[in-house]
Protein backbone atom coordinates (compact mmCIF):
# COMPACT_ATOMS: atom_id res chain seq x y z
CA UNK A 1 0.00 0.00 0.00
CA UNK A 2 1.08 3.52 -0.70
CA UNK A 3 1.33 5.60 2.43
CA UNK A 4 1.75 9.63 2.12
CA UNK A 5 5.05 10.51 2.97
CA UNK A 6 5.04 13.39 6.20
CA UNK A 7 6.37 16.80 4.96
CA UNK A 8 8.91 19.15 6.92
CA UNK A 9 7.25 20.52 9.43
CA UNK A 10 5.42 17.83 10.87
CA UNK A 11 6.47 16.84 14.39
CA UNK A 12 7.31 12.90 13.71
CA UNK A 13 10.28 14.04 11.53
CA UNK A 14 11.81 15.44 14.78
CA UNK A 15 11.06 12.90 17.25
CA UNK A 16 13.69 10.26 17.62
CA UNK A 17 11.93 6.95 16.59
CA UNK A 18 11.83 3.97 19.36
CA UNK A 19 13.60 0.94 18.80
CA UNK A 20 11.20 -1.57 16.97
CA UNK A 21 10.74 -4.45 19.61
CA UNK A 22 9.55 -7.06 17.27
CA UNK A 23 6.21 -8.18 18.58
CA UNK A 24 4.47 -8.02 15.70
CA UNK A 25 6.83 -9.44 12.78
CA UNK A 26 4.17 -10.08 10.16
CA UNK A 27 2.40 -6.21 10.88
CA UNK A 28 6.44 -5.20 10.60
CA UNK A 29 7.55 -6.79 7.49
CA UNK A 30 3.74 -5.63 5.57
CA UNK A 31 5.29 -2.06 6.79
CA UNK A 32 8.22 -2.63 5.32
CA UNK A 33 7.13 -3.78 2.29
CA UNK A 34 4.27 -0.41 2.09
CA UNK A 35 7.67 1.60 2.99
CA UNK A 36 9.53 -0.11 -0.44
CA UNK A 37 6.26 0.48 -2.48
CA UNK A 38 5.81 4.10 -1.54
CA UNK A 39 9.48 4.95 -2.31
CA UNK A 40 9.15 3.45 -5.78
CA UNK A 41 6.11 5.38 -6.04
CA UNK A 42 7.89 8.41 -5.37
CA UNK A 43 11.00 8.08 -7.23
CA UNK A 44 13.17 8.08 -4.36
CA UNK A 45 16.34 6.13 -3.24
CA UNK A 46 15.28 5.72 0.40
CA UNK A 47 12.53 6.04 3.19
CA UNK A 48 13.08 5.50 6.93
CA UNK A 49 9.70 4.70 8.96
CA UNK A 50 8.80 8.94 10.22
CA UNK A 51 8.32 9.67 6.83
CA UNK A 52 5.17 7.72 6.54
CA UNK A 53 4.05 9.02 10.00
CA UNK A 54 5.70 5.60 12.11
CA UNK A 55 7.94 6.52 14.68
CA UNK A 56 10.24 3.54 14.79
CA UNK A 57 13.57 2.70 14.22
CA UNK A 58 12.98 1.11 10.06
CA UNK A 59 14.25 2.20 7.25
CA UNK A 60 14.75 0.99 3.26
CA UNK A 61 17.46 1.98 0.70
CA UNK A 62 17.38 1.47 -3.00
CA UNK A 63 20.14 2.35 -5.28
CA UNK A 64 18.91 0.31 -8.14
CA UNK A 65 17.75 3.40 -10.17
CA UNK A 66 21.27 5.24 -9.55
CA UNK A 67 23.12 3.03 -11.76
CA UNK A 68 24.05 5.70 -14.54
CA UNK A 69 25.94 7.76 -12.26
CA UNK A 70 26.78 5.14 -9.32
CA UNK A 71 27.64 2.15 -10.72
CA UNK A 72 28.71 0.49 -7.61
CA UNK A 73 24.64 0.23 -6.62
CA UNK A 74 23.69 -2.14 -9.39
CA UNK A 75 21.50 -4.89 -6.89
CA UNK A 76 21.91 -2.63 -3.99
CA UNK A 77 18.80 -2.80 -1.84
CA UNK A 78 18.90 -2.91 2.07
CA UNK A 79 15.34 -2.86 4.55
CA UNK A 80 17.27 -2.41 7.83
CA UNK A 81 14.69 -2.82 11.34
CA UNK A 82 16.90 -0.99 14.39
CA UNK A 83 19.99 -0.09 12.88
CA UNK A 84 22.79 1.52 14.62
CA UNK A 85 26.31 3.11 13.58
CA UNK A 86 29.37 1.09 14.78
CA UNK A 87 31.87 3.00 12.56
CA UNK A 88 31.84 6.32 10.85
CA UNK A 89 35.10 7.31 9.15
CA UNK A 90 36.92 10.50 9.62
CA UNK A 91 37.24 11.31 5.97
CA UNK A 92 34.16 13.02 4.53
CA UNK A 93 32.73 13.29 0.68
CA UNK A 94 30.50 16.47 0.44
CA UNK A 95 27.34 16.21 -2.72
CA UNK A 96 24.02 17.58 -2.88
CA UNK A 97 21.20 16.09 -1.30
CA UNK A 98 17.28 16.51 -1.20
CA UNK A 99 14.57 14.65 0.61
CA UNK A 100 11.29 13.41 -0.14
CA UNK A 101 9.67 15.07 2.94
CA UNK A 102 11.39 18.11 1.79
CA UNK A 103 10.71 18.27 -1.95
CA UNK A 104 12.42 20.76 -4.50
CA UNK A 105 14.80 21.29 -1.97
CA UNK A 106 18.70 20.53 -1.98
CA UNK A 107 21.83 20.96 -0.23
CA UNK A 108 25.71 20.22 -0.24
CA UNK A 109 26.32 18.00 2.62
CA UNK A 110 29.29 16.43 4.26
CA UNK A 111 29.06 12.95 5.79
CA UNK A 112 31.69 10.07 6.73
CA UNK A 113 33.04 8.79 3.55
CA UNK A 114 32.57 5.22 4.71
CA UNK A 115 30.61 3.44 7.63
CA UNK A 116 29.91 0.42 9.10
CA UNK A 117 26.00 -0.41 10.48
CA UNK A 118 24.34 -3.37 12.93
CA UNK A 119 20.72 -3.89 12.21
CA UNK A 120 18.14 -6.63 11.63
CA UNK A 121 17.36 -8.13 8.04
CA UNK A 122 13.94 -8.68 7.26
CA UNK A 123 14.57 -12.60 8.18
CA UNK A 124 15.34 -10.99 11.77
CA UNK A 125 19.25 -11.83 11.81
CA UNK A 126 21.69 -9.32 12.91
CA UNK A 127 24.13 -8.55 10.55
CA UNK A 128 26.91 -5.87 10.14
CA UNK A 129 27.73 -4.39 7.28
CA UNK A 130 30.06 -1.92 6.02
CA UNK A 131 29.49 0.88 3.10
CA UNK A 132 31.06 3.67 1.25
CA UNK A 133 30.78 5.61 -1.17
CA UNK A 134 26.43 6.98 -2.34
CA UNK A 135 25.32 3.57 -0.41
CA UNK A 136 26.97 4.46 2.62
CA UNK A 137 25.19 8.13 2.28
CA UNK A 138 21.81 6.97 1.18
CA UNK A 139 22.25 5.04 4.58
CA UNK A 140 23.19 8.43 6.58
CA UNK A 141 20.65 10.13 5.52
CA UNK A 142 18.04 8.19 6.61
CA UNK A 143 19.54 6.68 9.95
CA UNK A 144 18.78 10.99 10.80
CA UNK A 145 15.32 10.75 10.24
CA UNK A 146 15.25 7.86 12.97
CA UNK A 147 17.05 10.51 15.09
CA UNK A 148 14.84 13.62 14.27
CA UNK A 149 17.83 14.86 12.09
CA UNK A 150 16.98 16.09 8.54
CA UNK A 151 19.58 16.68 5.85
CA UNK A 152 18.86 20.67 5.98
CA UNK A 153 20.47 20.48 9.81
CA UNK A 154 24.03 19.85 8.26
CA UNK A 155 24.00 22.52 5.73
CA UNK A 156 25.75 25.68 6.09
CA UNK A 157 24.08 28.43 7.97
CA UNK A 158 24.04 30.36 4.66
CA UNK A 159 22.13 27.74 2.83
CA UNK A 160 19.88 27.26 5.39
CA UNK A 161 18.85 30.80 5.61
CA UNK A 162 18.26 31.16 1.71
CA UNK A 163 15.79 27.88 2.32
CA UNK A 164 13.57 29.56 5.18
CA UNK A 165 10.73 30.39 2.80
CA UNK A 166 10.42 27.54 1.26
CA UNK A 167 10.66 25.21 4.16
CA UNK A 168 8.20 27.48 5.67
CA UNK A 169 6.20 27.10 2.86
CA UNK A 170 6.37 23.10 2.74
CA UNK A 171 5.43 22.81 6.13
CA UNK A 172 2.05 24.91 5.10
CA UNK A 173 1.51 22.19 2.33
CA UNK A 174 2.36 24.44 0.40
CA UNK A 175 4.34 22.51 -2.05
CA UNK A 176 3.68 20.37 -5.34
CA UNK A 177 4.59 17.00 -5.57
CA UNK A 178 3.60 13.97 -7.54
CA UNK A 179 3.04 11.60 -4.44
CA UNK A 180 0.97 11.68 -1.22
CA UNK A 181 2.15 13.87 1.09
CA UNK A 182 1.01 14.81 4.67
CA UNK A 183 1.44 17.55 7.30
CA UNK A 184 0.43 17.88 10.56
CA UNK A 185 -2.01 20.72 9.80
CA UNK A 186 -3.72 18.75 7.24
Amino acid sequence: MILPIYLYGSQVLRTPAQEDDLSDREGLVRLIGDMVETMHHADGCGLAAPQVGVSRRILVVDGSDLTDRFPELKGFHREMINPRFTFESPETSSYEEGCLSIPNVDAEISRPAKIKVRYLNTDFQEVEEAFEGFAARMIQHEMDHLDGVLFTDHASPIRRKMLTGKLMNISRGKVSTRYRVKTDKK
